[in-house]
């Protein structure tokens, strides 16, 4: 069986039947182009490019890499052909919105379709997809000029786009950064700065890479609130459109990683020659308010990329799994006679592959879901706008981190179903833990994502969106309870988010004591059981979806419906209480790792 990436008809159960998308979404407003036939077409077709050309080149692209040489990087050869048919089908902008020249896809319809092509080759889908955040930052704040200069080329990816924050002494604390901008009496500014860990900051495959950079003006004060960003173009844009001079903005080195091999991950050197030529993107001091509308998209792509990652990984070890032959039945284990059996048939493999699949159903159902609260908070009215809005936010870095770590922890589970050979370069699994593990550091690290949610996203509007939360979670029990199979998974889940809300309100007040930073020492675990609770909620509601049609199908589809309410009932039964476990620990405040000496962590 050649290998899927996705899992479609879990896709189609997600969108179709747990979410309603189609009724919500579609055929109206900005997606009256799109109906459900539509959706599945465009679906099929990402499943077969990805399978069929994007796949091929994921191992090969590992093994080449990219390379540096005078300044100009190159890509493995084997990412032409498909990026060309990447551009060529519209896959570049399939999400971007019509306003801005793409082709304005519901956010849950891109997503399912960028789940194939990240699955197949991250690396590669990336150098067409990623302009897609530089151009929606020109469309909001640039110029007329700006965006008749660059948007179009950005948006079907003839042109790359970047985003350049990051420096050696400025990462997480994006205030700390050096690079300057000087204005020139033409208006435009002169930068000159090093940043590093710039994702396709130089790479063959496009004919210009627009470059928004983060800089001071000279001048301005420390801190965020000195911050500018600058439109820095690899090549300038004459006012006809066409390509000028290389403009003063070089790749001097190129990260040797852990994964993602074939993506080319920048050292880029501004202004060595005096002349490094940027163009002010929105109003001066700007910059973060302007960056932070790339960031939060990147946070979503990000969990995505785990979950892609988590989704080909599990398909590949059930497949496994079923044709792996080791061992005799338990049944018969004294019983030298009888042959061995698939290693599906061993009781802890299930186990294995069930905590791989609650984990990837659920996920998959918590980015769509939220992916549906972002399309509901731009078309609310003025009265719910700013709630759901706020809703969106706090689910945003649950999705980046959550679909992080437990992405690549079902990676690894993979590696383990394969055993030794597992632990090889000879099938996939190997690469996707190793291509996964980035998906927890940039987009901001895991510490970032829970000082995130706790500082700024839990008592957001004095705890109503929390409470708004609660309510939704609340619904699903509901529904469940009134399932007499699902009444008592239903009260686990109740149970387990009201003891949420009191940690939560416990750890608040904590946050804003003297022991504040006590809060933070917890913010990372807090974060993980919030997500706990929120799988368990996703894979019940799941429960209740599949409740209603087990009778009614037949075969395949009856296992398949049977299958999520076992996934509930197995993530609810065996981690939900360790979630519990790990809400005592968050309320006992153990205060060790703030108060031990430096000097107690290694004695040398």
């Amino acid at each position: 069986m050649a290998q899927q990436l996705a899992d479609r008809r879990d896709i189609d159960f997600v969108l179709w039947e747990q979410l309603k998308a189609d009724a919500a979404f579609l055929g109206k407003g900005p997606f009256k182009e799109y109906d459900k036939k539509t959706c599945r077409l465009i679906l099929d077709e990402a499943r077969n490019l990805a399978i069929k050309e994007v796949l091929p080149t994921m191992a090969e692209g590992d093994k080449v890499g990219v390379h540096l040489e005078n300044g100009t990087v190159t890509v493995p050869a084997c990412f032409r052909k498909p990026f060309e048919l990447l551009l060529e089908g519209g896959w570049s902008n399939l999400g971007v919105g019509q306003e801005m020249g793409g082709q304005g896809a519901p956010a849950f319809i891109s997503a399912a379709a960028s789940e194939y092509f990240m699955a197949a080759n991250w690396a590669l889908y990336c150098y067409a997809t990623m302009g897609g955040g530089t151009a929606l930052l020109i469309h909001k704040y640039g110029t007329e000029e700006q965006k008749k200069l660059y948007l179009n080329n950005v948006v079907t990816a003839k042109w790359g786009g970047t985003m350049l924050l990051t420096e050696s002494e400025a990462g997480s604390d994006v205030g700390a950064l050096t690079t300057s901008a000087v204005r020139q009496a033409d208006g435009t500014y002169l930068l000159s700065g090093n940043k590093i860990f710039i994702t396709n900051g130089e790479h063959d495959l496009a004919d210009n890479i627009i470059h928004p950079v983060l800089a001071r003006i000279e001048g301005d004060p420390p801190g965020t609130k000195g911050i500018s960003i600058f439109i820095v173009p690899k090549f300038l844009v004459n006012p006809d459109g066409s390509l000028g001079e290389r403009n003063d903005i070089v790749c001097t080195g190129v990260e040797e990683k852990h994964g993602i091999h074939g993506s080319a991950t920048c050292t880029m050197a501004l202004g060595t020659k005096g002349r490094c030529i940027g163009y002010m993107l929105g109003e001066p001091r700007q910059g973060m308010r302007v960056m932070f509308n790339m960031i939060n998209h990147a946070r979503m792509s990000t969990g995505l990329q785990a979950m892609a990652y988590a989704s080909a990984a599990y398909l590949l070890s059930v497949d496994y799994a079923k044709k792996r032959v080791q061992g005799r039945d338990l049944a018969h284990f004294r019983d030298a006679t009888q042959p061995s059996v698939p290693i599906i048939a061993h009781p802890d493999v299930r186990r294995n592959l069930l905590w791989m699949k609650s984990y990837v159903d659920g996920m998959r159902s918590f980015f769509h879901y939220t992916a549906c609260c972002g399309l509901n908070a731009q078309a609310a009215d003025d009265n719910s706008r700013e709630l759901l809005q706020a809703y969106y936010a706090m689910l945003t870095p649950i999705i980046k981190e959550y679909l992080a770590f437990h992405g690549h922890e079902v990676c690894i589970q993979g590696i383990q179903v394969f055993g030794g050979a597992g632990y090889t370069q000879d099938y996939l699994v190997e690469q996707y833990a190793r291509d996964c593990k980035i998906t927890t550091i940039y987009e901001g690290t895991s510490g970032i994502q829970a000082m995130d949610l706790l500082a700024r996203k839990i008592g957001e509007q004095k705890g109503a969106v929390f409470t708004h939360f609660l309510k939704q979670i609340g619904t699903t029990v509901a529904e469940a309870k009134a399932i007499e199979a699902l009444a008592g998974l239903a009260a686990a889940v109740e149970a387990a988010a009201g003891r949420l809300a009191n940690t939560a309100m416990g750890l608040g007040q904590k946050a804003m004591s003297v022991h504040y930073q006590v809060a933070f020492a917890h913010s990372l675990p807090f974060l993980h059981t919030m997500g706990d609770v929120i799988i368990a909620w996703m894979l019940l509601w799941r429960a209740v979806t599949a409740a209603g049609q087990v009778d009614k199908a037949k075969g395949r589809e009856q296992a398949f419906y049977q299958g999520q309410i076992k996934t509930a009932e197995f993530f609810i039964r065996t981690v939900l209480p360790v979630t519990l476990g790990k809400m005592d620990a968050i309320d006992t405040g153990c205060a060790a790792a703030v108060e031990m000496d430096e000097a107690g962590f290694a004695s040398v």
